[in-house]
């Protein structure tokens, strides 16, 4: 679930930048024009990159109460601003916060060894070797499907359905819809099933059967474990990131302009 709130001041700007020329570049020109603050005293982040280092900020300054502002020097830009040099705290001060909640991924291995990491895109279990891998799902306790053969499936908030969850065919979904999307990826049995959309309290439990023969990954946004037996995944409303946005080019509108591109 996303919820939009208020106009953001920034008075103290801490910038953050990959590690392209391009970006770093940029960083060092801001920091000239607005002058820069450590993270940990700032009221704004600008996060200069692509989306990879957007979720990186996110994750990093999870439950910080700083929300970020990302600007694009990278090479997909979904989750950034355009960038300009002129007007920053302007754009800053009109800019809208959106509450991004985290998926939790609980991960048991095959040594029994429990893991647990945040996905804020999607969580996805994959399949490790030419063997196509076989899942059970299980939805709040009841089995929903005993046998899905596929290279894999995955979980997407409304943030990442338009990421690798699109890519998979999985469904766009309204920024501030309640749901997630439970996705295929290449199944081959059941071979109509497409997946399906689930309330985001639901707690998905993807099993994998025939663990040895057929290894599968899960993987939280940027964090991967090997070699799963189960997956546990969930929404936590609790925690949150908080992403600012161009009123006149928000999270909604973009998401509404990529359900009619062709």
């Amino acid at each position: 679930m996303i919820a939009e709130g208020k106009p953001h001041r920034a008075e103290r700007i801490a910038f953050v930048a990959s590690q392209t020329e391009d970006a770093e570049a940029a960083r060092r020109r801001l920091v000239e024009l607005y002058g820069d603050v450590e993270p940990d005293n700032a009221t704004a982040i600008v996060a200069l990159g692509g989306d990879g280092l957007m979720l990186q900020a996110l994750h990093r300054f999870m439950n910080s109460g700083k929300p970020i502002y990302g600007m694009h020097r990278g090479s997909v830009g979904f989750l950034m601003n355009d960038f300009r040099f002129e007007g920053l705290r302007e754009r800053l001060s009109m800019s809208a916060i959106t509450a991004v909640h985290p998926l939790i991924m609980v991960a048991t291995d095959a040594a029994g060894v429990v893991h647990q990491a945040k996905a804020i895109n999607e969580v996805s279990l994959l399949r490790q070797t030419f063997q196509a891998a076989k899942l059970k799902i299980t939805i709040d306790g009841k089995v929903r499907l005993d046998e899905l053969i596929c290279d894999g499936v995955l979980v997407a908030t409304p943030a990442g359905s338009t990421a690798y969850n699109l890519s998979a065919h999985g469904p766009i979904l309204p920024i501030y819809a309640p749901l997630l999307a439970l996705t295929p990826i290449s199944p081959f049995r059941p071979r109509r099933w497409r997946g399906a959309l689930l309330p985001d309290r639901c707690e998905v439990q993807l099993d994998v059967l025939e663990a040895e023969k057929r290894p599968v990954s899960a993987v939280a946004d940027h964090t991967e474990i090997r070699s799963v037996v189960k997956v546990v995944v969930r929404e936590d409303p609790k925690q949150k990131s908080l992403i600012l946005f161009d009123r006149d080019h928000n999270w909604e509108e973009r998401i509404l302009n990529e359900q009619f591109r062709y």
